[in-house]
């Protein structure tokens, strides 16, 4: 990435379709984990194994969205350590209905440990841990219930499925809107600075300012 950062990001790739999660730790050790998708203990167990080694203490279970690639595996986080997810209230049908959406793509029924309660915020929640905080930013379009998280500090943004590296997020399943994605990623994420760093939910990370010149969708 383009600058030091204080916080340290860690990327575990998880799943057969390449989710991102993050975990993000500071100085003080306090943590959040961002999209935990794993779908076997196996790679619960490597993201478990990087936060007690380094003795973490996760603080914040995020989701970006509720498709099930960025859920499947919050079931780990809130047995180990206790964490209810935060999300948007509006993808809650796709978080209650998990089963029948990994059907809808030909996958077997969720088996890893029991989803934790949900726990709704929106853009005017602030999470904080250690001297660090993340403002949420709604961006529907993808999912009616898409969020970014953006830490001005560091200028860092969490962009989940709405926005890649010279692609924005699907728009053709039932919950989708092409129009919305649209307007959150122009009327939103691109008024963030042009120097902010993206950490994507699939893929590679890029900038504002590489997407703003150089995305063929915006």
């Amino acid at each position: 990435m383009s600058q030091e950062s204080t916080l340290v990001i860690k990327a575990f790739q998880v799943n057969p379709i390449g989710v991102n999660c993050y975990v993000v730790s500071d100085a003080t050790h306090e943590a959040c984990i961002i999209d935990p998708g794993c779908m076997n203990d196996s790679e619960w167990n490597d993201i478990h194994e990087y936060i007690e080694t380094n003795h973490l203490q996760p603080r914040h279970l995020l989701c970006t969205h509720l498709h099930f690639d960025h859920i499947l595996g919050c079931g780990y986080p809130y047995r180990d350590y206790g964490l209810e997810l935060e999300a948007s209230i509006r993808d809650k049908a796709l978080y209650d209905n998990l089963d029948s959406c990994l059907a809808r793509f030909g996958l077997p029924p969720h088996s890893t440990p029991t989803l934790p309660p949900l726990t709704p915020i929106s853009e005017t929640d602030v999470i904080t841990f250690g001297t660090h905080q993340f403002t949420v930013i709604e961006t529907p379009g993808h999912s009616q219930g898409g969020l970014c998280y953006y830490c001005k500090e560091e200028d860092l943004l969490f962009s989940g499925d709405t926005l890649f590296q010279g692609s924005i997020g699907r728009s053709d399943f039932p919950e989708s809107s092409y129009a919305d994605l649209i307007h959150s990623i122009t009327d939103k994420l691109l008024l963030l600075p042009d120097t902010t760093n993206v950490l994507c939910g699939h893929g590679g990370y890029t900038t504002i300012k590489y997407e703003r010149h150089y995305n063929p969708y915006l």
